[in-house]
């Protein structure tokens, strides 16, 4: 508590306190009683209407000259009364100068003033202390007088009036005493091994009318007053009312695990003040005996429920807490008002207060709304738990961005900045100015990187600068050349600047700072700007294989002409696609001559292999200039395609592929260009001697149908036996083996030779009886087509109008075993050509009376159609059969040969 308390106990020490509906009464060790305020502020005066809060000049009594051990204020707050060691009773008026003190000559340790003091006449107080005697005080009309209300227990330790119950405690344990009735209603033992009173005093406390709630020791009761249905059945007590005969049940009792210096209630739960002892061996015990002084630990306030469940615990900053014992502190209560002073709770409003009263200190305890938990943990640096607790609606809205500023500064003070940035995009949320403000922020303390991945682009938007700031940061920060990258490319272009960054970027090339994400980012950057070129530029240095995508999206194919080289290394079957198809654009020559003058390390002339040989399949004349290189590339890196090549290209001399062959001995390629330069013999003796090879010998020569040549193979192959065994093998069809046999020279061994011979017989016969089979078969064939041509010969031809039958055959012709056609068949042929028409004149035959030829391509004239000139000794009736004299095609002997005129213009005369 602030206020003047400090200034109160600087020289005093507090003993005792009470607390009223307006105002609080605390009593010291040289018997003083102050009036303070709720806040602990001393009351100048009192009046009915002020609100004792704005005072807070000295108000006190010096009602005694000892310790003041007990305070108690009546219901309305007008009067108060305190007891001393003085064996004093005084009683004040706090609103006039009304002031009554009572002598017992023993030392008073107990007072209660009647709840209804100030309305009643009689002016009732109820005191007791080491005399042993609760000791009822009224006002007669004599004056006032005392009466004995229990005594031979041991002195009276603690009492409490409410209504007309009186609860009052004494080294036997506690009794409860009602007032209207004049009656003992219960006695409750004192807890077995508690501390004698003396060193724990008993704490009685009233939560409502009927409900008494203890505190002794570590054991905890809680007493309820009922009223007894059956009271008056047995005939006793008869001068009592039915309704008046009460009783008292025990509703819950528990014990503790700490000494109980002070009880209150907290709605349907209590609030215990805690007193806990330390032991040497540094664990905690509880017993009945008290610790020595300076071994104890902090007090603490718990809450529990009646079944002792623990609610809450807080452990009191209270001074010099070392040096108290249990009975050193007190716990007080603000009062119940109005209609809630019954119930026993707090009415609507109201706030509930607690007091916690040291020697030196008074700690005002109020159950903690969320601001309060909040605030709590922001003093003492738990800063995620409070942003926690304002998250989850814990406190007004407006606390997040002062929790979170103030979380923000911690963490920047701590250093922690990456932990700071990760929390801004939840503290700082929309408001662009914050965001602005903590960007610059951190750029000034170097630490804007951090920053940069919780920046938001929309919702709020920043100014540029802010973006354009947090990007160069990235930038001239060799560790975050990545965040920098994925920033570029993540944040949208319209936020920010290109430019400036473009500007800072480009600084920081050609220095330590340089890194291939930089340059990657400055790419994409230049790509934002449209500079595709020079995009182009820095991914190829990357070698980055978008980059092929990339020049055709942006058509970059003449921006290409000096980064062949670049290409091929990233990509070589890529490259060369593309060269190849835009060779209009960049020729083969552009593409040739950088390859062969690169100077950086690669295999540049397998590169121009690939593009050359590629070049090739497209186009034989597209690289023709390129062929010698061509044959030389071929056979460094694709020996087998070269022979295809050199058979494909007219356009590389042959010498110097000669000589290239000779030099990576390439055999069959040797002898492809000894055979295309003429020199068929080296050729041959290539292939029998380096080859060893006689069946490509063999087909060589045949492909030069050279009689030289196949002597000239004889010859080589006379040099190795096992060569003329597989040329005698081989060369039927070729060569007459007999020759071959009979030059052998005698003597030399043929590995084989009788297998052999006996091959080239049986293969000799076979082909002989093939060949026989062969012309049977074709004379057979000739047989038959002859004679179905001359059965088709001897049928006559119809050379007028079609009258419904198809021909006029000649029923004296023999009948042969030979297949004719079908009858529509031949009907088709055996008609005239023309329909019965001259094919010169056109004019029927049957409208003219003249001679007709007919050819046996049945196409028919007039004699006169053909020409005077040709005479004809043939009879004056139609077409003649083919039995008369003559030629085949009714011509007699010695007169001119006819031809048909359309068949003989036809095939050339």
């Amino acid at each position: 508590m602030s206020g003047s308390i400090s200034t109160l106990l600087s020289n005093d020490v507090a003993s005792s306190i009470a607390v009223a509906e307006r105002m609080i009464a605390l009593g010291t060790r040289d018997g003083v009683v102050h009036i303070l305020d709720f806040q602990g502020n001393q009351v100048l005066s009192l009046s009915h209407s002020i609100n004792l809060r704005m005072f807070y000049a000295v108000k006190a009594f010096s009602a005694h000259t000892a310790t003041v051990n007990d305070l108690s204020f009546d219901m309305e707050g007008e009067y108060i009364g305190s007891c001393s060691d003085d064996g004093f009773v005084v009683i004040h008026s706090l609103f006039t100068d009304e002031r009554m003190k009572f002598e017992y000559h023993r030392p008073m340790k107990a007072i209660s003033v009647d709840p209804e003091y100030s309305q009643n006449a009689s002016r009732r107080f109820i005191a007791g202390g080491l005399a042993g005697n609760l000791l009822l005080n009224t006002k007669k009309w004599l004056g006032y007088r005392d009466q004995v209300l229990h005594s031979g227990e041991g002195p009276i330790h603690a009492v409490k009036w409410r209504t007309s119950f009186v609860a009052w405690a004494n080294d036997a344990g506690v009794k409860v005493y009602d007032m209207a009735n004049n009656q003992r209603l219960t006695f409750i033992e004192r807890p077995q091994r508690s501390p004698r009173p003396e060193l724990l005093l008993p704490q009685l406390v009233w939560q409502d009318d009927t409900l008494l709630v203890i505190g002794w020791g570590t054991c905890v009761k809680i007493a309820a007053i009922r009223t007894n249905t059956a009271g008056a059945a047995n005939g006793a007590m008869k001068n009592i009312s039915f309704s008046s005969v009460k009783y008292v049940d025990i509703v819950a009792s528990f014990q503790t695990s700490y000494f109980i210096s002070g009880i209150a209630p907290y709605g349907d739960a209590l609030v215990v003040l805690a007193y806990i002892p330390e032991v040497e061996n540094g664990g905690k015990e509880f017993s009945s005996a008290l610790p020595r002084q300076g071994a104890a630990q902090r007090p603490e306030v718990h809450i529990v429920t009646w079944k002792n469940e623990e609610l809450a615990t807080d452990a009191l900053p209270v001074r010099g807490y070392e040096h108290y014992r249990a009975k050193d502190y007190m716990l007080a209560h603000a009062p119940f008002t109005g209609s809630s002073y019954a119930g026993g709770q707090w009415a609507a409003g109201d706030e509930p207060l607690y007091y916690i009263v040291s020697p030196k200190d008074v700690v005002i305890a109020r159950p903690r709304d969320a601001e309060d938990h909040i605030n709590w943990l922001v003093r003492h640096g738990y800063h995620e738990k409070a942003l926690a607790a304002v998250e989850a609606g814990q406190g007004r809205t407006e606390l997040l961005g002062e929790v979170g500023a103030g979380y923000l500064d911690h963490l920047i003070l701590e250093r922690k900045y990456a932990e700071a940035a990760s929390l801004c995009s939840k503290l700082l949320r929309g408001s662009a100015s914050a965001w602005e403000r903590w960007v610059f922020h951190f750029a000034h303390l170097h630490q804007l990187p951090v920053l940069v991945p919780y920046i938001p682009t929309e919702n709020p938007r920043l100014n540029d600068t802010a973006y354009e700031v947090a990007l160069v940061a990235l930038a001239t920060n060799l560790s975050f050349h990545k965040d920098l990258l994925s920033t570029v490319k993540a944040w949208p272009p319209v936020i920010y600047s290109v430019l400036p960054v473009i500007s800072a970027i480009e600084l920081q090339l050609n220095t330590s700072s340089e890194t291939d994400m930089l340059k990657e980012a400055l790419a994409e950057l230049y790509v934002i700007n449209s500079q595709y070129e020079r995009a182009l530029a820095l991914y190829a240095d990357l070698r980055k294989l978008e980059i092929f995508e990339f020049i055709e999206k942006h058509s970059l194919h003449d921006a290409i002409q000096d980064k062949i080289v670049q290409l091929m290394i990233l990509d070589c079957k890529r490259t060369v696609s593309l060269l190849i198809q835009h060779r209009a654009i960049i020729p083969p020559s552009v593409v040739v001559s950088q390859l062969l003058e690169t100077s950086k390390k690669c295999d540049s002339k397998y590169f121009l292999h690939m593009y050359l040989h590629s070049l090739f399949e497209i186009s034989l004349n597209a690289g023709k200039e390129f062929s010698d290189m061509q044959i030389e590339l071929y056979a460094d890196y694709e020996p087998k395609m070269l022979l295809p090549f050199l058979r494909s290209s007219q356009q590389y001399r042959l010498d110097k592929a000669y000589e290239i062959c000779v030099r990576k001995d390439l055999v069959r390629e040797q002898v492809f260009i000894l055979g295309r330069m003429g020199n068929t013999k080296q050729a041959l003796a290539v292939i029998v001697n380096k080859l060893e090879d006689i069946e490509e010998a063999i087909e060589f020569v045949a492909m030069q149908n050279d009689e030289e040549l196949w002597q000239e193979l004889i010859t080589q192959c006379l040099r190795k036996p096992e060569m003329v065994g597989v040329l005698l093998e081989h060369t039927v069809g070729n060569l007459d083996p007999l020759y071959i046999v009979n030059i052998v020279p005698n003597g030399l061994q043929i590995p084989r030779l009788r297998d052999r011979l006996v091959k080239i017989i049986t293969d000799y016969r076979t082909e002989t009886s093939l060949r026989q089979g062969c012309n049977d078969i074709l004379k057979a064939d000739c047989v038959n087509l002859l004679l179905k041509y001359y059965n088709e010969a001897r049928r006559a031809v119809y050379l007028g109008e079609d009258n419904g039958h198809g021909k006029i055959e000649d029923e004296a012709a023999p009948q042969t075993n030979v297949n004719t056609p079908n009858i529509r068949t031949s009907a088709v042929k055996c008609k005239v050509r023309g329909g019965g028409r001259c094919c010169m004149c056109f004019d029927p035959f049957n409208i003219r009376d003249l001679s007709v030829v007919v050819f046996f391509c049945c196409h028919a004239y007039h004699v006169a159609c053909l020409g005077s000139s040709d005479s004809m000794g043939a009879n004056d009736g139609g077409a003649s059969d083919s039995e008369d004299e003559g030629d085949g095609d009714g011509t007699p002997s010695g007169a001119p040969r006819m031809r048909c005129v359309l068949c003989t213009t036809a095939g050339g005369g």
